[in-house]
């Protein structure tokens, strides 16, 4: 295993707490989801250390051990700040959703610092959702943040679940029971830490939607068949407007994509990279 190191990275306003594999070739940057952290990658990142890459994984701003929100920010500024604190000058970027939606904004706005991309259940800022299942649950987590307390904590983080563990096409019985209870864990320790942070300031972004057609990066697209319908149009709408995209839609799996089907993601990742 390349040996790895931990420490922290000022942003403005804050800090990025990240874990750095001391390996060779192209820097690959591992962007998680939201209300995840960088450890949602522990197999990916044990896995890409073991094969001796140079690999990093870091906490978004308002996740993880990394500053509470206290203000606007942009996550492709804090990105490229830990690229310079780290003197990693390009990098491949892999994310997923939130952390797709980083990655994709960093493209479009600092192209000279993005080798390729690999986008997993991506969004895509300036694309709303419309999906009424993700519209009835963030309403209801709204609520259960209102209610406040343990019971509210508790209902928020079920209501993630249901969005983004189950999906739209599954019952959380139909799900393996140790992922949800992982994400659970995540997720509930990430609204204890940073809840001050929740409407604090607002994410600054590139407005992807109307610039798709910009993006000159290679990217793999890798979405699960079970995942709800905006995942699936924003997959689509990169595949249409970008010039070097190539989409697959995985078996199998719902909004979580690398942490349900490793074994296809990972195949995937690893062919994208020889590629490159």
């Amino acid at each position: 295993m390349t040996d790895t190191r931990t420490g922290t990275a000022p942003v403005p306003g804050g800090e990025l707490s990240y874990e750095v594999a001391e390996g060779a070739g192209p820097s690959v940057v591992l962007l998680h989801g939201g209300l995840l952290d960088r450890h949602s990658w522990d197999e990916q990142f044990a896995r890409l250390a073991g094969l001796g890459r140079h690999v990093v994984r870091y906490d978004a701003r308002g996740h993880g051990r990394s500053s509470t929100v206290t203000g606007d920010h942009s996550h492709p500024d804090d990105l490229l700040a830990l690229f310079a604190h780290l003197d990693v000058p390009r990098a491949v970027l892999v994310g997923l959703s939130l952390g797709a939606r980083i990655a994709l904004d960093t493209a479009l706005t600092h192209p000279g610092h993005v080798a390729g991309l690999v986008l997993a259940a991506p969004g895509v800022s300036g694309r709303p959702f419309t999906d009424p299942f993700v519209a009835h649950h963030t309403e209801q987590q709204t609520a259960a943040l209102g209610a406040g307390g343990a019971e509210g904590v508790g209902r928020f983080v079920e209501h993630f679940l249901r969005m983004w563990a189950d999906g739209p096409h599954r019952s959380p019985g139909q799900v393996d029971g140790a992922l949800r209870e992982r994400l659970r864990a995540s997720v509930t320790a990430q609204v204890l830490r940073h809840a001050a942070g929740f409407g604090a300031g607002s994410a600054l972004e590139a407005g992807a939607a109307d610039r798709l057609g910009e993006l000159r990066a290679p990217a793999l697209v890798l979405t699960g068949e079970l995942d709800g319908a905006d995942i699936l149009a924003n997959a689509r709408a990169l595949a249409e407007a970008a010039p070097h995209v190539r989409a697959l839609v995985l078996p199998g799996a719902a909004h979580m994509v690398p942490l349900e089907r490793p074994d296809l993601f990972e195949r995937e990742l690893d062919a994208f990279l020889a590629a490159l």
